[in-house]
């Protein structure tokens, strides 16, 4: 069925299909990860679109799909300059071996991280200004030029994922959820038919990867993201959770 197709059967009583944007994620409710990649290459202007990643343990299934689908399509990648050293080296691996041609590396702003962070310790004494400085404002700059971002949060990660729509506003932005419908088995089969080389750090504990001072090892039984700001009443670092005026 196509997605024109799928708007056409739309059904307003089970779910928020009232405006352009919820009759979209509605209509791709039950699409594949690569057709809502496609469908927000087709739902964007060209040249307008990107996606965003961490390549962190999570990232290479979304990157993977996206490749099939275009990879020349522009991808942000955030340099916080807090990140393992084996996260910079698994992005050089999964430019290589999916080929993409469009990985944009940006970092934080050197005059903010002098006023706010000269001693390196803001992620200790304020995790919410450290990952402000460092990842929501440099990705604000780098949205400046696209009107639709794509990323790789799922539901079943819980928490405030856990109820993500496929498509949803970010300010005056698309921004679209491939993942969310996916459960680990699809996760698994995607990473087994693409041959996806798996995170350095995975084998040693670490099912979520993020900045090193923050990021510890899930224990048996736990979330996969429980090793994000252990010990503190912090999810997410606020990419997800702040909307992109600028």
């Amino acid at each position: 069925m196509t997605i024109a197709q799928r708007l056409d059967v739309v059904d307003d009583r089970s779910m928020p299909c009232t405006d352009d944007v919820g009759a979209l994620s509605c209509a791709l409710a039950e699409a594949s990860p690569t057709e809502i990649i496609a469908a927000a290459i087709d739902n964007v202007a060209p040249g307008k679109l990107c996606l965003v990643s961490s390549f962190g343990t999570e990232s290479a299934v979304l990157l993977g799909l996206m490749a099939e689908v275009d990879r020349t399509l522009p991808v942000v990648f955030l340099d916080t300059g807090w990140l393992f050293e084996e996260t910079l080296a698994y992005r050089d691996t999964l430019i290589t071996h999916l080929g993409l041609t469009n990985v944009n590396t940006i970092r934080p702003d050197p005059e903010r991280l002098a006023e706010l962070d000269a001693d390196g310790g803001l992620w200790d004494a304020d995790p919410d200004a450290c990952c402000r400085i460092r990842k929501v404002e440099p990705l604000a700059r780098a949205l400046r030029g696209f009107d639709g971002w794509i990323n790789g949060r799922k539901r079943f990660q819980g928490g405030l994922r856990a109820e993500i729509p496929i498509v949803e506003r970010d300010g005056a932005r698309l921004k679209f959820n491939p993942l969310a419908n996916a459960q680990r088995a699809d996760l698994d089969a995607v990473r087994a038919r693409l041959e996806l080389p798996p995170h350095p750090l995975a084998a040693k504990g670490f099912s979520s990867v993020g900045c090193m001072p923050c990021t510890s090892r899930a224990q048996p039984g736990e979330e996969m993201r429980a090793g994000r700001w252990r010990g503190r009443d912090k999810a997410e670092c606020g990419i997800h959770t702040l909307l992109y005026t600028i």
